[in-house]
């Protein structure tokens, strides 16, 4: 009878341990999902916010935001870089248009970061415009609103076509970030006269920008390089207005792809710099 009943044991345990052991999705450390709504175009978006550690209980403390599109792409990387080099910061990730029937996840971002709008597409284009009203009436709002966060130190990152939107932001409200890091800009020749001629109309209206700007681009990437070039002399034109530019950074044997990973760390390390001094 001990024997049957030991057996018996055996055979079972190794579906209660599987069972016991049900594998469960993972979660970001002190992350939170937050559904917004772009409150003129009635869009629904999520953000997710990162606090830093310690930020219960520093209950007098502001921390700087840095803010991100492109958030279900970028934010596992921001925040393994800051968690070493700039522990004390908020960071914000922008998800694309949650509400998109029959589209795929990302197909928003063609739209929302955009400068020139395209009438042959069967997709809408160019609506950087709309997308910046939603990042500062709603985005920011809600985020200072409801977070100790220091409006005196908001940051953007971008990468590929959200350097559009970013240098978009910089020369259209310039005080809606104090700090940008472009990575790979993904310009065209139309995009880059966009911006160009954009800056030129606005620079007037603007005596001071008062931001800093980090750009950078792999080394491999030959065909976006001169346009890159292009955008670096448009933000050169302000530096006698308060632009602080950090030239163009060459991600040395890296292509679109990976250069992503080393801007990141590098931008951010940038950014520790700044703020710590």
């Amino acid at each position: 009878m001990k024997k049957t009943a030991a057996l018996v044991l055996l055979l079972i345990l190794p579906f209660v341990s599987a069972e016991a052991s049900e594998p469960k999705p993972y979660e970001m450390p002190r992350t939170q999902v937050v559904p917004i709504q772009d409150t003129k175009s009635d869009r629904q978006y999520e953000l997710y916010i990162k606090l830093p550690e310690g930020y219960e209980k520093n209950t007098d403390l502001k921390y700087p935001v840095i803010y991100t599109g492109d958030a279900i792409w970028h934010m596992d990387m921001l925040s393994g870089s800051t968690e070493y080099l700039m522990p004390n910061v908020i960071l914000v990730g922008i998800s694309w248009q949650k509400d998109l029937e029959g589209e795929v996840a990302h197909a928003s971002r063609f739209r929302d970061y955009s400068l020139v709008k395209d009438t042959e597409s069967k997709n809408p284009r160019g609506e950087a415009g709309n997308h910046l009203s939603f990042i500062r009436d709603d985005v920011i709002k809600y985020v200072e609103n409801n977070y100790r966060a220091d409006p005196n130190e908001r940051a953007y990152f971008g990468y590929s076509l959200g350097v559009q939107l970013g240098a978009y932001i910089l020369f259209a409200q310039p005080d809606t970030f104090k700090n940008y890091i472009f990575g790979s800009p993904a310009f065209s020749e139309r995009s880059g006269i966009y911006i160009d001629e954009f800056e030129a109309k606005m620079a007037p209206q603007q005596q001071e920008l008062n931001a800093n700007v980090f750009v950078s681009i792999g080394e491999l990437e030959k065909s976006e390089i001169g346009d890159t070039k292009y955008l670096v002399s448009v933000l050169q034109r302000r530096s006698q207005a308060g632009l602080t530019l950090t030239g163009l950074e060459i991600i040395e044997d890296s292509d679109h792809g990976t250069a992503f990973p080393v801007t990141v760390i590098r931008g951010i390390k940038w950014l520790s710099q700044l703020n710590s001094e």
